[in-house]
């Protein structure tokens, strides 16, 4: 289901792959469980990070790690921006559809940056690899972007279908009928291993709250 590239291995010898997959999972527009967890956690990202400013946050792990590899392509660390405005501005994680708010919880909590698509339109096997640049594939809102040489990029069969600094794409997107989903979790050298397994975990128990009879078919990092 997975190939790592030769290319992967020689740029970035030390970056992982999270990889979650789950069936019989729904996508409710809101859930009342899912609020309430919700609402815990930004109470307690306020508490964690209330006597730190931008540049604490810039120099903690795993944050450091993510700010240096966007850094080298100018650009800013999204997650970070995200915290930022719940921590510093006090504003809420944003109401979307539940699955998609599952992982901007356990990004929110862990600082790991994650992908969903839909399963079942990813043409198994994916691939991670290092974009040459100038790669092209279509993004959630529609428009189209050339990759960056030198971002890692995971592609199916049939493309591309995320990559660091421009995120998912359009074509295998989390849809409000989707039964079976695929989560991804990139981490550049220096993220350890445990962490991410632990992020998909938490990934894993905020689907059962609004899929109780939701399945994990695979749970591993690479």
């Amino acid at each position: 289901m997975i190939i790592i590239s030769d290319k992967i291995k020689k740029v970035y010898p030390k970056a992982l792959l999270g990889i979650l997959v789950m069936k019989n999972v729904c996508n409710p527009n809101q859930h009342e469980g899912l609020d309430r967890c919700k609402f815990e956690l930004e109470n307690s990202l306020r508490k964690k990070f209330a006597n730190l400013n931008r540049a604490d946050l810039r120099g903690m792990e795993p944050l450091k790690t993510y700010h240096d590899y966007y850094k080298r392509f100018k650009k800013t660390y999204h997650i970070m921006l995200q915290l930022e405005s719940i921590v510093f501005k006090n504003k809420s994680i944003p109401k979307i559809a539940s699955l998609v708010e599952v992982m901007f919880m356990a990004e929110l909590k862990n600082l790991l940056l994650t992908a969903g698509h839909n399963l079942d339109v990813a043409d198994i096997p994916i691939k991670l690899d290092v974009a040459n640049g100038g790669e092209k594939y279509t993004l959630l809102n529609g428009q189209e972007k050339e990759l960056l040489s030198g971002d890692m990029m995971i592609s199916d069969s049939q493309g591309i279908i995320s990559s660091i600094i421009y995120g998912p794409d359009k074509r295998t997107q989390i849809t409000p009928d989707i039964q079976n989903v695929l989560f991804t979790v990139y981490a550049p050298p220096g993220i350890e291993k445990s962490k991410v397994f632990l992020h998909l975990q938490d990934i894993q128990n905020y689907v059962h709250i609004i899929a109780p009879e939701s399945e994990v078919e695979l749970l591993k990092v690479y």
